[in-house]
């Protein structure tokens, strides 16, 4: 299960994800491999083709996926940069 909905993110932009899974989930723990990502837990949620979301509050923004605050996106470069998120918890955008 995913951690509690948090109001902010401490560790960088919001991010929209596609879909948060588990690392331990078999596809999810291929595409790591695949990538050369080392989640660093057996059951850490793992956000999928995020990007960030910014000027939250202001209408412009949107995510219809899942907005959520991961530890860590920094994890790949070039054009997979971002395309996984580490670490990640939903996160109430409404505010």
């Amino acid at each position: 299960p995913l951690a509690a909905r948090q109001t902010g993110c401490d560790t960088g932009p919001v991010q929209c994800c596609d879909s948060v899974q588990s690392s331990s989930d078999p596809v999810t723990s291929l595409l790591l491999g695949l990538l050369g990502i080392v989640a660093g837990g057996v059951d850490v949620p793992i956000g999928v083709n995020c990007s960030p979301i910014t000027g939250i509050g202001l209408g412009g923004n949107s995510c219809s996926a899942s907005p959520v605050c991961c530890t860590n996106t920094n994890n790949a470069s070039g054009v997979l940069s971002g395309l996984i998120g580490i670490g990640c918890v939903p996160v109430d955008i409404s505010l």
